[in-house]
């Protein structure tokens, strides 16, 4: 067991340091070493340390001098060229305290180089008992391996090979930041290079997110970005805590990081049934790549949390049926943790394989955006994650989406003996620059059920965009299809303007017929960034206007409505509503400051005795049932509600390699019906909290 820790030790140690015996790092070079190169020095190094040892070693007394055993050294040389011993295996305590004795006696070394810069490096040394020379260690290998040349009977042979013990590793060169690995998406870490991604002329495609770092750094170099913010540390806590992964390994073709991740956060909020608010998330995230092709990443979050009322009472409302209590919008399903607070673990992932600078193929569980605005009517993150597969093709001014996505139904009505409804939906985006400035986007969805264990129906897997008729050959009530349109204009290298219009049904007859059908179901968005706003440098402001018709999402089939797990797809407001955004966020170094206001009005559901009506708002009711009107159908209609919601956030960027942030933040809302019911009601809330958490991940508290 000793030697299994030993060896973990080692592993770990070489792994966070991942010390390099490539040759853009130079060894450290001893007297008489200056003439050597590459693997040369690198055997001379070793050498003289080993004999360094030889000569200065004295065997404790109560040992006898024929004692057989191996003795394990790691250590350091830092900067100055200076030894300093960081562990040792050995069998007796007397000669691991010997060993550091005699280290602390090595003669100062020029230190090692990597790229020409002078850097602190680990090594290990293994030692056999009696001790040797090296000028003996190789005489009594050519002996051995000239008897056993020799020898005309079989000569066991007890040596190990070294395979693992030599395998190379180089310095850690960040070697992520131009990998086709997924950058998180978070709107706040995403306006760090926004400005850069929409420069006039750019022949890039923002619509699809989230992007990948090799997308990214043709625009703006993340990798020179988080160098400028690295504090000066020289420690190993100092750099793993400010500037580093907590284990990086990079070696031929390949690399992986292993960070923790953290979403803590303490808070409390008025009204409250409880005294705090608080989310406890601990987690891991596991990055990588082979070669220059494969890249992939997994994180795991265990995650407990109690939220301000007002989002504990709508993470009820759209609770699973099988008896959990809760899903929390963006995360999952919950358990009861305690009595007043949740549990919701989760997990994401994704591989990516890019064969070719045309294909990009992506396997993962997580969630999509589709759009250029903080919200999206097409395809939000405001989701629980999911299972999906998304092809992505782009040559000359096209990128083209294909992403098929495996979603559930949570409700009562569809869960059978504990399982619940499974669904699908096929998704296509392509966009087109269409000149310097202006982009143009075309988008299709196509929602279908499990129904008659029909499966994944491959009628609906055709990757060409705009095959409704497929859907319709197949029948009405097969599928739910939905058309978008997106436009970006660059009106220069500052303000760039956004829109959105989607389409879920349509009737030319009830256009023309001017009387507001509920059958026209559509809704749009406009809006525009301002970058470096007022020549202040990195300060964006943005404004957006979002407008969504009743029953928008909504189907005559509950089950093949746009949503998963009780949530939106689109718009995480269901439909039947009006919502002003204005955003404005700022960085500078490591500090930064979101601010956001949301206002908006909803038509929501009375859900009482005396009106139990369809308004429009709730996605997974059936249009067709309990529907009050079929024209003078308006935004607003049933329980009108306003909206008011002002979020403040402030913080410091601990650090850049994990995201990871001190923060502060401020939530007022107002909710305001034209009448209060058992769950609607009039209520003014403050949440105030602080935390530390990875931004890797949006939080959506604006409900």
């Amino acid at each position: 067991m000793k030697k299994i820790s030993t060896l973990l030790f080692v592993i770990f140690s070489l792994a966070i340091n991942a010390q390099t015996k490539t040759y853009s790092e130079k060894f450290p070079i001893f007297q008489g070493c200056e003439s050597n190169q590459g693997e040369d020095l690198e055997n001379c190094f070793y050498e003289k340390v080993h004999d360094f040892v030889y000569q200065q070693f004295k065997m404790p007394n109560d040992l006898p001098k024929d004692y057989k055993g191996t003795m394990i050294v790691l250590f350091e040389v830092d900067e100055k060229g200076g030894f300093k011993v960081q562990y040792v295996d050995a069998n007796e305590e007397k000669l691991a305290a010997e060993s550091r004795r005699v280290f602390a006696l090595m003669p100062k070394v020029e230190p090692a180089t990597y790229n020409g810069k002078v850097t602190y490096s680990k090594y290990t040394i293994k030692m056999d008992f009696p001790l040797q020379t090296m000028a003996q260690i190789k005489e009594a290998k050519a002996a051995e391996e000239l008897a056993i040349k020799n020898s005309t009977s079989f000569v066991r042979n007890d040596n190990d090979l070294e395979e693992v013990s030599k395998m190379n590793y180089k310095t850690f060169s960040k070697p992520q930041y131009v990998s086709h690995l997924n950058i998180p998406f978070s709107h706040s870490f995403y306006a760090q290079f926004d400005d850069e991604m929409n420069q006039v002329g750019t022949n890039n495609h923002t619509g699809s997110k989230p992007f990948n770092y090799a997308e990214v750094s043709k625009y703006y170099n993340l990798k020179e970005a988080n160098e400028k913010l690295a504090k000066n540390k020289s420690g190993w806590w100092g750099k793993k805590l400010w500037n580093e992964n907590l284990v990086e390994i990079q070696g031929e073709d390949y690399w992986f990081t292993l960070n923790p991740v953290l979403d803590l956060q303490f808070g409390k909020s008025d009204p409250s049934v409880s005294k705090t608010t608080f989310i406890n998330t601990r987690g891991l995230q596991f990055n990588g790549g082979l070669g220059k092709s494969v890249n992939f990443t997994t994180t795991i979050y265990e995650s407990q949390g109690r939220f301000a009322d007002y989002f504990n009472r709508y993470a009820e409302s759209i609770k699973p049926g099988g008896g959990n209590p809760a899903i929390i919008p963006g995360m999952g399903i919950a358990k009861d943790f305690k009595t007043d607070a949740y549990d919701f673990p989760m997990a994401e992932a994704n591989l990516s394989i890019t064969p070719n600078k045309f294909f990009n193929l992506n396997l993962g569980y997580g969630r999509n955006f589709i759009g250029d605005g903080y919200r999206s009517l097409l395809m939000s993150d405001g989701v629980s994650p999911y299972p999906y597969f998304k092809l992505n093709t782009t040559f000359w001014k096209i990128k083209y989406t294909n992403l098929y996505t495996w979603l559930k139904d949570v409700r009562t009505d569809v869960t059978v003996d504990r399982t619940y409804a499974t669904k699908y939906v096929a998704s296509h985006y392509l966009s087109l620059n269409v000149t310097n400035r202006w982009n143009l986007g075309f988008f299709e969805s196509v929602v279908w059920a499990n129904t008659n264990n029909r499966g994944f129906d491959m009628s609906f897997v055709n990757p060409i965009i705009f095959y409704r008729a497929v859907e319709i050959s197949s029948s009405s009530r097969s599928g739910n299809a939905l058309l978008g349109l997106t436009s970006k204009y660059k009106l220069n290298n500052q303000v760039n303007f956004y829109a959105q219009f989607l389409l879920d049904e349509f009737s030319l007859k009830d256009i023309k017929a001017g009387d507001k059908s509920w059958k026209n179901k559509y809704g749009y968005q406009l809006g525009a960034k301002y970058y470096n706003a007022f020549s202040v440098k990195n300060l964006l402001l943005q404004a957006e206007y979002n407008n969504v018709r009743p029953y928008v999402y909504a189907h005559s089939e509950a089950i093949t409505n746009y949503g998963h797990n009780n949530q939106s797809l689109g718009h995480q407001w269901g439909g039947n509503f009006r919502e002003f955004v204005a955003i404005a966020r700022y960085f500078n170094g490591r500090y930064f400051a979101d601010a956001k206001i949301t206002y908006g009005v909803r038509g929501l559901d009375f859900d009482t005795a005396t009106d139990s009506n369809n308004y429009g708002s709730n996605i997974y009711k059936d249009y067709d049932i309990d529907r009050p009107y079929n024209s003078g159908v308006e935004i607003g209609q049933g329980n009108k509600t306003t909206v008011f919601i002002a979020d403040l956030q402030a913080g410091y960027l601990i650090n850049p390699s994990t995201n990871l942030k001190l923060f502060g933040s401020l939530i007022y809302r107002s909710f305001n019906p034209e009448a209060d019911t058992l769950t609607t009601f009039k209520e003014n809330t403050t949440w105030f909290s602080v935390g530390l958490r990875c931004d890797i991940f949006n939080w959506y508290f604006d409900y």
